[in-house]
């Protein structure tokens, strides 16, 4: 009882001579916290399996998105070290063979409805994205691709129809996939669905992450 009361004469001894003298005790402060990192919006590292190739008008790169079921296969989406979750953001089109000869014919038209899916590398689907359009005239295509055998160097296969899509990925994930669900397109000489792993169903361009940068390691403690 005798050291504890001693141990107490002690604890107070500074408030006691901190009163005597007028003075109130300064608190004591914690250090503060440095401030969170400003958000970083940055063109990823895009692995694209099948690049369809550059816009002629719009210098952008557009990518196929095919069906499958493993995230590997997809177009992947890594995402660098950071705290807190990430925005992903992409443009999101159909696939259109455009024909000059349908066009002068007037048999182009056709309705097209897209379904993507965002994954973890795990194969958890953290969200779906839809694109519908209808196409009838050349000026519904987005860009013309440039490397094809058609007239004026550009390919048949181009984007048609543009759905922005934003979709949140959780901080525990470092890298995302792009995997193609289903396509169903409407034409006059019929209408089909197709859901076999395998088959381009759909492009996507312009693709964005903004995250908050994960802060630096702490120093190393001196021995």
């Amino acid at each position: 009882m005798r050291r504890i009361a001693i141990a107490l004469v002690l604890a107070m001894a500074p408030l006691v001579l901190a009163a005597a003298s007028g003075q109130t005790p300064k608190p004591v402060r914690k250090p503060l916290a440095p401030p969170p990192a400003p958000l970083t919006k940055v063109v990823p590292d895009v692995k694209c399996p099948t690049p369809l190739g550059i816009g002629v008008t719009t210098k952008l790169s557009f990518c196929d998105v095919m069906t499958g079921r493993d995230p590997a296969g997809g177009v992947l989406i890594p995402i660098p070290p950071h705290k807190g979750p990430v925005t992903l953001s992409f443009d999101l089109h159909n696939r259109h063979m455009y024909s000059d000869e349908q066009m002068t014919a007037n048999r182009a038209h056709a309705r097209y409805t897209a379904t993507v899916g965002v994954l973890t590398m795990d194969n958890t689907l953290i969200s779906r994205a839809v694109v519908q359009n209808e196409f009838r005239k050349a000026t519904d295509l987005v860009d013309r691709i440039g490397g094809g055998a058609g007239p004026g160097g550009v390919k048949a296969v181009a984007p048609t129809g543009t759905e922005p899509i934003t979709i949140t990925i959780p901080e525990s994930e470092d890298q995302v996939s792009i995997l193609g669900e289903k396509l169903t397109y409407e034409r006059i000489d019929g209408s089909a669905t197709y859901t076999s792993p395998g088959r381009p169903v759909a492009i996507i361009s312009n693709v964005m992450i903004e995250y908050r940068p994960a802060p630096p390691p702490p120093p190393p403690r001196k021995r």
